[in-house]
């Protein structure tokens, strides 16, 4: 196998063109939706969390390991719809409607799916929205991760923390998003797309 085939494979050309239609905004509204439902209920998942790692000093490790599934909806909603500015939708409408649905966050949700959404936004900008495979998954987990990353250095009091602990947070960060932002995204669209449910781009 080449190369070029065994990282580029999935290579598809997007026109740049093409602007949404009504089938993408109902794609990009289920989304904000489903996405907004599941995020209400990682709320107990994170504050369980949060409470099995305090006695080992780990708490702030709960966001970061959350962080992957959190960051979803940009990434699927971008590696699904293949236009640009759908990242960023997917993951700020997830936000709004994970507000709407009572999130324990409250409207300080939005600012974070701002932060997500242009993070998972600039992966695919930086390939031009020209690559939607395993390497524009790749590029997109490692803007994420560290977009966010910086935004709790800031938001969440990261910069307080020991050197070490900060790479054990980064790197468990990193793992999730690229599990749930990569690997859980390029699998649901595989099925997706040999279901004939997404259209041939």
């Amino acid at each position: 196998m080449r190369f070029d085939n065994l990282f580029l494979g999935g290579f598809t050309q997007m026109n740049q063109k093409r602007k949404l239609h009504v089938r993408d905004i109902i794609l990009l509204a289920l989304i904000g939706i489903l996405f907004g439902a599941i995020f209400i209920g990682t709320d107990f998942v994170y504050n369980a969390l949060t409470a099995m790692l305090t006695p080992f000093g780990l708490a702030p490790m709960a966001n970061d390991l959350m962080m992957g599934l959190w960051v979803m909806a940009g990434p699927l909603a971008g590696f699904m719809i293949r236009i640009p500015g759908t990242a960023f939708l997917g993951e700020f409408l997830a936000s709004v409607g994970e507000m709407f649905f009572g999130g324990q966050w409250g409207a300080a949700t939005l600012i974070s799916g701002v932060v997500q959404g242009i993070a998972t936004e600039l992966g695919f900008t930086i390939t031009r929205y020209r690559y939607y495979n395993w390497i524009t998954l790749t590029i997109t987990t490692i803007t994420t991760t560290i977009l966010t990353f910086g935004w709790d250095m800031l938001r969440n009091g990261y910069a307080k923390f020991d050197f070490q602990l900060l790479i054990i947070l980064f790197v468990a960060r990193l793992i999730s998003t690229f599990i749930f932002g990569g690997v859980f995204v390029k699998i649901i669209n595989g099925l997706l797309s040999r279901a004939h449910v997404l259209a041939t781009r």
